[in-house]
């Protein structure tokens, strides 16, 4: 056999062996990526059936985005990188059983969540990137809101997943422990009585039964043991003379006067608002017994805790000074109905946000 038919042969066994070896290798690696294969780890059925239940799965389109789409991104060096992370699932499928009850899967859904949006942060959502974009958005087609969220996204460099963390999967439930309300509680139980300015932490009744909610501010006029003379100012809307708000036009309710209550309120002449509504000034004068603080910083502080636990884990934090007054509530209760935040809890945020919004603080964001 001549030296040119040895190295032509040569060759076609390695063009062979590259074939089988390379396409081999290409097949194992888009199978081990389909959801069938997926599915064949029984830990994975928790997942499928949240995915299930999301848009990703059905929607109008038709349009359904399997589990690669979502995992596993299509940049060669990423995707090589993210195959060999992901034996060790297999790994803990078949030797540790680590996830193999609802449990244990539960007990780890929180560290496997902060790994997916680490990866997710780290390049840059690229695997949602894949499929959405910004400029490709039409945004008569959004809501206002999500028009909003999406120009601040933009203006403030975030990522997909900073907003998007339960899009196709529950995301970890969390639920503050009650140590750092109960502090509150015990502060607002040595404030001095000569304290000039009190903020109420529950709410609590005036002495006719009306209602004053958290954060108010309240003018102490006297005090004696624990009871307080104090004097509560704020606004009130025609047609809604029960309400008083926090300022002209911004309706966050600081307090509900009962019927004696409206009686006793004092008042100025009311004046129009741009929209046509009208306001007038208003204070009333009332006892008060429940403990209360002297700084309301501290009651500031707690609701910090509270936004970090129940609104980081679904978003980014959104400072409060994004919406007005009047968008806060809304929002706020959309947001808090997804969470198994208390009504008090989620009072006590609410007030934070609308306290420091931007048209009370008088900035832009």
């Amino acid at each position: 056999m001549s030296k040119k038919r040895s190295l032509l042969i040569m060759v076609a066994m390695g063009i062979v062996v590259g074939w089988f070896t390379l396409g081999g290798a290409a097949y194992v690696m888009k199978y081990t990526s389909s959801t069938e294969f997926c599915l064949s780890c029984h830990t994975m059925q928790i997942p499928y059936e949240e995915y299930q239940g999301s848009v990703h799965y059905s929607n109008q389109k038709g349009i359904r985005a399997e589990c690669a789409d979502c995992h596993i991104p299509s940049e060669p060096i990423d995707f090589l990188v993210t195959k060999i992370k992901a034996t060790k699932d297999v790994y803990h499928e078949f030797v540790t059983g680590k996830i193999d009850s609802e449990e244990k899967y539960e007990e780890h859904r929180m560290a496997m969540a902060e790994n997916v949006w680490k990866q997710m942060r780290a390049n840059d959502s690229a695997t949602c990137r894949s499929c959405h974009s910004f400029d490709a958005m039409d945004t008569f087609e959004q809501s206002e809101q999500s028009v909003k969220m999406h120009e601040y996204g933009i203006e403030n460099n975030q990522t997909c997943i900073d907003c998007h963390k339960g899009v196709a999967h529950f995301p970890p439930e969390v639920e503050m422990d009650s140590e750092a309300f109960d502090r509150l509680i015990e502060k607002s139980k040595t404030t001095d009585n000569s304290t000039k300015t009190v903020f109420p932490i529950t709410i609590i009744a005036t002495e006719t039964g009306g209602k004053i909610y958290p954060a108010t501010p309240l003018t102490v006029l006297e005090a004696k043991n624990s009871q307080r003379k104090v004097q509560i100012n704020g606004f009130q809307m025609k047609g809604a003379e029960q309400v008083i708000y926090l300022g002209k036009g911004q309706r966050g309710i600081i307090a509900l006067l009962s019927e004696l209550d409206q009686k006793a309120v004092n008042t100025s002449n009311y004046e129009e608002d741009e929209y046509g509504n009208s306001w007038r000034s208003a204070s009333l004068i009332t006892t008060i017994t429940d403990p209360v603080l002297g700084d309301v910083s501290e009651l500031w502080t707690y609701a910090g805790e509270l936004d970090n636990v129940y609104c980081s884990g679904c978003h980014a934090l959104i400072p409060a000074k994004h919406f007005t007054v009047n968008a806060w509530k809304p929002v706020a209760k959309g947001m808090g109905d997804r969470t198994d935040i208390s009504d008090l809890d989620l009072e006590i945020l609410t007030k934070y946000f609308q306290y420091h919004a931007k048209d009370v603080i008088n900035t832009e964001h």
